[in-house]
């Protein structure tokens, strides 16, 4: 369990226990209630979020690297004006615009140590987060056995190559060939937008210094109850994780939900999406048989731990959160 900070503790005690029976044998005189909240109430909040479930065998681990604002003309599909009335309605607005997470997910089994992803690690927003949440659980990069890339945009592989160098490296590394081909393309990368350049460079980075990477092909099982789901759209080889075992299952379907705007519409995209099309073709597929199934589903962007449901509503589709506390 993460440690509270000096600050969050202080501050969840009656006062009557901040007098000198608690803290008295720290400072040479008593310290008054009063004064021992201003203290702390100056001390920074340095608690790491975390989250877990367990699926059959499976422990599951919410960690976040950080977080970014995402402006409001970033939603081709919307007005500005509109995204940031929906995102408004749903107090999730800023004012540089809607507030993104950065979740990743430890898969344990207790033979094996398997990261969905692995952040932007500083190349967006407020991030880099990752190692401190790992640490948090005892664990450092050499600790991870493998590593499913969902795609190669730079959120999701920044932690792999920051500092010019392979940092996970214990761990096999699985991204699907699709997604690999086409960030590794000098033709595509020079006709690419600035915004996508960053990716590109990473790409070629992790191929470069990941020999153990495995270009995989289509839907497969990477460890028994871990498979790869297909949801191309996003990027060519954007892929969602499922884990299942003793009649429970997770999806992490990473791209294919965005906060504010979906799943109530397929028809919205990011910016970072090259193939609209593709995208909208998939979620259309996806939500619906989602909600039918009712599905659990965890998605990186998504209000940390990312932990939700897709239901069918009145003709429409909205974001169902699910609680990850006291999960039987």
């Amino acid at each position: 369990m993460p440690q509270l900070s000096r600050r969050a503790f202080a501050t969840a005690l009656p006062l009557g226990l901040l007098g000198g029976s608690l803290l008295g044998g720290l400072t040479a005189e008593p310290v008054s209630a009063l004064a021992a909240t201003q203290a702390a109430a100056s001390t920074p909040v340095g608690v790491t979020p975390l989250a877990q479930i367990c699926i059959g065998r499976f422990t599951v681990t919410a960690l976040t690297d950080g977080y970014a604002d995402m402006p409001y003309d970033y939603f081709p599909g919307r007005s500005p004006a509109d995204v940031e009335k929906a995102a408004v309605a749903q107090s999730t607005a800023r004012q540089s615009g809607v507030r993104f997470l950065f979740n990743q997910y430890l898969v344990e089994d207790g033979e094996h140590r398997i990261l969905i992803d692995a952040g932007a690690a500083g190349s967006i927003g407020q991030t880099g987060r990752l190692p401190k949440a790992l640490a948090t659980l005892g664990l450092t990069p050499d600790h991870i056995d493998a590593i499913i890339v969902t795609h190669m945009h730079q959120d999701h592989m920044g932690g792999l190559v920051l500092g010019g160098k392979n940092n996970y490296p214990r761990a096999e590394l699985y991204i699907d060939r699709r997604d690999v081909s086409h960030w590794t393309d000098p033709a595509k990368r020079s006709g690419a937008p600035d915004y996508l350049q960053t990716s590109f460079r990473m790409a070629e980075e992790i191929v470069r210094l990941y020999p153990r990477l495995q270009a995989i092909d289509g839907e497969r099982e990477i460890v028994r109850g871990v498979s790869i789901v297909d949801l191309t759209g996003h990027t060519p080889g954007h892929i969602g994780v499922r884990i299942e075992d003793g009649g429970k299952s997770l999806i992490m379907v990473s791209d294919m939900v965005f906060p504010v705007v979906h799943p109530a519409a397929t028809d919205v995209f990011f910016l970072f999406e090259q193939d609209r099309a593709a995208a909208k073709a998939m979620r259309d597929r996806f939500f619906p048989r989602a909600a039918s199934e009712g599905a659990l589903i965890a998605a990186t962007h998504m209000p940390f731990p990312g932990l939700g449901r897709i239901v069918a509503e009145r003709g429409g589709m909205r974001w169902d959160v699910a609680d990850w506390a006291l999960q039987d």
